[in-house]
């Protein structure tokens, strides 16, 4: 108790961060409270690309649209499957149920900054009623199969390639300064017939800029990062990989969802039996991260579960070494150990993606 906090407190004299500064130029490494890649994209952007208050909306015309069915509600919207009247293309519409003007504002941003890049929904336009100012979203429509009939008939390499393609959309808005913060089954449509993957409703997304305290509600309940469960409010990119290695054991287990929490704070004792205590207390250790009151009762001492305690035959299929290796580098407490979208992209896993994806170039630069 007392003597720890005192060598906290002697630990911080000694060496504050701002002591080796850019000592002759040299950058210090990434400090706690930065991602480890892309921590500068907005830094080095003109301010008109991040700073989403000021997004100019050019309004398209609302007759062009007609809707056809509900497909979905969210907190923040109401969805539909629409028709273009103009040239009778399917599309989805999303109506933006009343938020902060401002919520709006960086959606549209957001879309508009990652428009045409690998496996992003499109957004094609934006539309508002005359009357009630409402704005609704116009997408391009995806013959989506719902993922529990999905997930279940999926084998094998279909689990590496959507992951794949997957990890494609988030390097992508990695690299342009953006965390999704709401990556679940629910955001990732699959037209399977295709082998189709889009990353939908960037509702929740955020522009990341170093040293920012973010919100940590955030994201849903069985795919929340430990950061957001312990308040941790610097967190970063690496938040998606959590949520995406969530998803992940779930498809390989066979167990939806893998962490399967009754509260916020059951969320995170969920993930404690499986990783452990020890190295959760290393990490609040190392963020210098108070764990509220509220976790003294129900937070006990668990051991990490082995990966491979989680196999049976209903699964053992879709279980390798490569696959346990690739989770167990995206289940992590510390955010910053977490594999990045791009190294996850370059894992033995995704081995027979990668051949398959260079044996389908070689053969198009043939004809």
């Amino acid at each position: 108790g007392l003597i720890h906090s005192l060598r906290k407190d002697l630990e911080r004299v000694t060496f504050t961060r701002h002591d080796f500064g850019d000592l002759a130029g040299l950058r210090s490494p990434p400090t706690a409270e930065m991602a480890r890649v892309y921590a500068s994209v907005n830094q080095q952007m003109p301010r008109a690309y991040w700073d989403y208050d000021s997004v100019n909306i050019s309004w398209g015309v609302l007759e062009n649209y007609e809707v056809v069915k509900k497909i979905g509600r969210g907190k923040y919207s109401e969805v539909f499957e629409g028709i273009n009247v103009v040239n009778y293309q399917k599309c989805v519409i999303k109506v933006l149920k009343p938020v902060k003007k401002k919520k709006i504002k960086r959606e549209i941003k957001i879309l508009q900054n990652l428009s045409g890049g690998p496996n992003i929904v499109a957004l094609l336009d934006v539309v508002r009623d005359s009357q009630s100012k409402t704005p609704s979203l116009i997408f391009e429509h995806i013959n989506n199969t719902d993922f529990r009939t999905l997930y279940p008939k999926l084998l094998d390499y279909d689990v590496r390639y959507y992951i794949y393609e997957l990890l494609k959309a988030l390097d992508f808005c990695h690299s342009k300064g953006i965390m999704h913060r709401d990556v679940k089954p629910h955001n990732v449509m699959i037209d399977h017939e295709n082998r189709k993957l889009r990353l939908i409703d960037w509702g929740l997304a955020e522009f990341y800029h170093e040293g920012t305290e973010y919100n940590v509600r955030v994201a849903s309940r069985y795919f929340k990062g430990p950061e957001l469960l312990v308040d941790f409010q610097e967190y970063d990119y690496s938040l998606d990989m959590w949520s995406l290695g969530a998803m992940f054991a779930s498809m390989i287990f066979r167990k939806e969802p893998f962490f399967h929490g009754n509260s916020n704070s059951d969320q995170l004792v969920k993930i404690a039996k499986v990783l452990g205590t020890e190295d959760l207390f290393d990490y609040l250790d190392k963020y210098d991260i108070e764990l509220d009151a509220q976790y003294d009762d129900i937070l006990g001492r668990f051991p990490k579960k082995s990966w491979h305690s989680f196999v049976n035959s209903d699964n053992q299929r879709f279980v390798s070494n490569d696959a346990i290796d690739f989770l167990d580098k995206l289940l992590r407490y510390d955010h910053q150990e977490r594999l990045t979208a791009k190294e996850a992209m370059a894992h033995q896993y995704f081995e027979p993606v990668r051949r398959a994806e260079a044996n389908e170039l070689a053969k198009a630069n043939h004809q």
